[in-house]
C-alpha cells in the first residue's frame, strides 16, 4: 500500500463512519488516523524526501504532487496522534454536549463525526501538498469544517462566534490566495518543488500577502481578537484541534514559503522579532487576568505562536524550532483543552476559575494529564525542550556575528537571549499557576469521581510521546532528517 493510499483512509473514513453507532465510528476514525501515523514513524527511519505525483496542470499550476519530506513528516505525525486522541476523547464528551443542548444523540454524532475527520483529514493533506493550489484548497475545507463545528455544536452565542472565527480566517485566506496568485504568475508555477528550483523567489509584494494572511491565521496580537471567542465556545474537541493544530498550520505555510526564499523575513526580521517577542508576553501576561478556563488556554496560544513567530526570524536553526515548537504545543494544547473538556463534563459545565481549585483529589487522571500539558508548553522533559534549544541556537547563530543587525539599539545577541528567555520562563510561571490554581489548593469538593478512560487515557498516550520524541531513537531521526532538507541546518541568510 503506497502513502497516497493511507492518507486517502481518513477521507474515505469520513462518509463511512457517520454509517456506524458512535463507538464503532469513533474506533473507527481513530484507526483511519492511527494508521498514517505508524507509516510516518516507519518513513522516519527511510533515507531523503520523496515525492509522488498526482497529476500535471499547465502554467501557473504546475505538478500537483505530495511532498514526502521530515517536515510534511513531522507535521503529519502530530495531526495524525492527535486527531486519532481527540476522537477517543470526544465520545462520552460529546453525548455529554448533546444532553446540554437536548437533541438526539446518535443522529447528531453522525453529523459531528463526518465533520470532525474532514476537518482532520484536510489539516493532513495540507501538510503533504507539495502545490500551493492544493494546500489551499484544504486550507479552505479545514475553514469551512471549523466553522461548521463551532456553529453547530458551540456554547453560549456559538453562532456569532462561529461568524467571527469565518469573517476572520477568510480574510486571512484572501489575503494568502492574492499572495499565491501573485506568485503564480511572477514564477509560473505554483508547485514547491517548481519554485525552488526557479531560483526566481516569492517577491515581496507576494511575501507581504502571504506574511498579512498568516499573521491573522496564526495569530498573534492584534488579529488575534477572534481566537478567545472561537477557542472558549467551540465545543473541546474542536477546541483541541482547533489550538494545537490549526492555527499552527500557518507557521507551516510561512515556513515553506520561508524555504523558498528567506529575503522578506531576512529584509523584516528586526521588526518582526520584535512584535513577535511582545505578542507572546502579552498573551502569557493576559492569561493570568482569565476567569475562565478554556479562555485562559487560548491566550496560552498567542503566547505559543509567538515562539513560531520568534523562531521563523532566526535562520536555519530557528527553522527546525518552528517544526519542533509546532509538535510540542500540539501535543501540551490538546492535552490541556481536553483536560478542561473533562472537567466541563464531569463537574457539570464548570468553567470558572473562581470555581476550581483542590480539582486533583476528584480527578487525579485529568489532573496529571494537565500536567504534562503544561510540561510540553514550558519545554520541561518533553519535546518542547529540542524546539527551545533550537530557538535559543537560533538566537545565537544569527546575533553573535559581526555583522548581527541591533535589536531595539542593542547589538549583539545578550538582550535577545534574555527577552527570548523570558518568554520560556514566563510559559513555566503561568503554567505551573495554572495547575496549583485548578487542580491543587483546598479542595471545594473531596469526593473521588469515577469517569471514563476516555477523558484521560487517550491524553496520557498524547504526552508519552511528546517525552519519547526527546531521546532517541526517535529524536535522532527527526533532526537528522530535518537537518538535511536545504534551508534546514544549511544555508539561509
Amino acid at each position: 500500500m503506497s502513502f497516497l493510499h493511507l492518507l486517502i483512509i481518513p477521507l474515505v473514513v469520513a462518509f463511512i463512519a457517520p454509517i456506524l453507532k458512535p463507538k464503532g465510528a469513533t474506533y473507527l476514525s481513530a484507526t483511519a488516523f492511527l494508521i498514517p501515523f505508524f507509516a510516518i514513524i516507519y518513513r522516519l527511519f527511510l533515507p531523503g524526501p520523496a515525492e509522488i505525483l498526482l497529476m500535471r496542470f499547465s502554467p501557473p499550476i504546475g505538478d500537483i504532487y505530495l511532498n514526502l519530506d521530515y517536515i510534511s513528516h513531522a507535521f503529519g505525525l502530530t495531526i495524525c496522534l492527535v486527531s486519532a486522541m481527540v476522537a477517543l476523547f470526544a465520545l462520552p464528551y460529546m453525548e455529554h454536549r448533546f444532553e446540554e443542548m437536548k437533541v438526539e444523540a446518535e443522529r447528531e454524532f453522525r453529523k459531528y463525526i463526518f465533520i470532525y475527520d474532514l476537518y482532520a483529514a484536510s489539516m493532513l493533506w495540507l501538510v503533504y501538498s507539495g502545490n500551493l493550489a492544493l494546500l489551499y484548497v484544504f486550507m479552505e475545507l479545514m475553514l469551512i469544517t471549523a466553522f461548521l463545528l463551532i456553529y453547530t455544536y458551540g456554547y453560549g452565542n456559538r453562532r456569532w462566534v462561529g461568524l467571527l472565527y469565518l469573517v476572520w480566517c477568510a480574510i486571512a485566506g484572501v489575503l494568502t490566495l492574492a499572495g499565491f496568485v501573485i506568485l503564480a504568475f511572477n514564477t509560473n508555477t505554483l508547485a514547491l518543488n517548481g519554485l525552488m528550483a526557479s531560483g526566481k523567489g516569492v517577491g515581496m509584494i507576494a511575501w507581504a500577502f502571504i506574511f498579512a494572511g498568516m499573521i491573522i491565521e496564526l495569530p498573534v496580537v492584534g488579529p488575534h481578537i477572534w481566537l478567545p471567542w472561537a477557542h472558549a465556545e467551540a465545543p473541546t474537541p474542536v477546541s483541541a484541534l482547533l489550538s494545537p493544530l490549526t492555527v499552527g498550520l500557518a507557521g507551516y505555510v510561512l515556513l515553506r514559503i520561508a524555504l523558498i526564499d528567506y529575503s522578506f523575513i531576512y529584509e523584516y526580521r528586526m521588526p518582526i522579532l520584535a512584535y513577535a517577542i511582545f505578542s507572546s508576553v502579552y498573551g502569557g501576561f493576559s492569561v493570568f487576568r482569565q476567569t475562565d478556563f478554556k479562555r485562559l488556554l487560548a491566550y496560552s496560544t498567542v503566547s505559543q505562536m509567538g515562539y513560531i513567530l520568534v523562531a521563523l526570524c532566526l535562520g536555519p536553526f530557528g527553522l527546525i524550532g518552528v517544526v519542533i515548537q509546532y509538535m510540542s504545543h500540539a501535543f501540551g494544547k490538546s492535552i490541556l483543552f481536553s483536560s478542561a473538556g473533562g472537567i466541563i463534563a464531569v463537574h457539570h459545565g464548570l468553567r470558572d476559575l473562581n470555581k476550581m481549585g483542590g480539582l486533583h483529589d476528584s480527578i487525579p487522571g485529568i489532573s496529571n494529564a494537565a500536567v504534562v500539558g503544561f510540561l510540553n508548553l514550558g519545554g520541561i522533559l518533553t519535546v518542547g525542550m529540542l524546539g527551545e534549544f533550537f530557538i535559543l541556537r537560533g538566537v545565537v547563530d544569527t546575533f553573535l556575528r559581526p555583522e548581527s543587525p541591533s535589536f531595539l539599539g542593542w547589538t549583539g545577541s545578550l538582550p535577545i537571549i534574555l527577552a527570548v528567555i523570558f518568554m520560556f520562563i514566563l510559559s513555566v510561571w503561568y503554567g505551573f499557576w495554572t495547575i496549583r490554581r485548578v487542580f491543587y489548593g483546598k479542595p471545594k469538593d473531596t469526593k473521588r469521581l469515577e469517569i471514563s478512560g476516555y477523558f484521560y487515557v487517550p491524553l496520557f498516550i498524547i504526552g508519552g510521546l511528546s517525552v519519547l520524541l526527546l531521546f532517541p531513537p526517535l529524536s535522532t531521526m527527526l533532526i537528522q532528517g530535518l537537518n538535511a532538507i536545504p534551508g534546514l541546518g544549511g544555508v539561509v541568510p
